[in-house]
């Protein structure tokens, strides 16, 4: 995945491509920034959660802009959403994601909302960067109150 967006971020130079150019540099900042914290090379998991963070935080930046009546921004932060999209994995369809959800109400079996954690525990890992994780929570959210 790195490889990939090193060799993106080559082509987007040579073809002046400054928003594609721009994006992937900052990205590249914060994928180095990680690995000198750890200290060893990403994993193709750790790089897709820096992507999912860089996503998160344009999704919410858009929600901002649009409270602001910025269209200019929007527009350029949904460009940069689209440019990052293309180093996540395919995402998961809503239908395979509450199949996921009933799967871990039936092993997890939770008796409250207290098993909130049990369930998280239990989904995250089948749904890490193939989803939206706060629809993920919301979800099983909505189906631990209606226990």
């Amino acid at each position: 995945m790195k490889n990939k967006l090193l060799s993106d971020l080559t082509i987007a130079m040579k073809s002046q491509d400054k928003e594609t150019l721009s994006v992937l540099r900052m990205v590249k900042g914060a994928i180095q920034l990680e690995e000198i914290n750890n200290k060893h090379e990403l994993t193709d998991d750790e790089f897709i959660g820096i992507v999912s963070k860089q996503i998160k935080t344009r999704k919410e930046s858009i929600s901002e802009f649009e409270k602001a009546n910025r269209t200019d921004l929007i527009e350029q932060t949904s460009k940069e959403i689209e440019i990052l999209n293309k180093y996540m994995p395919e995402q998961l369809s809503g239908e395979e994601i509450l199949k996921i959800i009933e799967e871990a109400f039936n092993i997890v079996n939770p008796k409250s909302s207290s098993d909130m954690g049990k369930l998280m525990g239990y989904v995250n890992p089948l749904v890490k960067g193939k989803a939206d994780m706060s629809f993920v929570s919301k979800t099983i959210k909505e189906r631990l109150e209606s226990l």
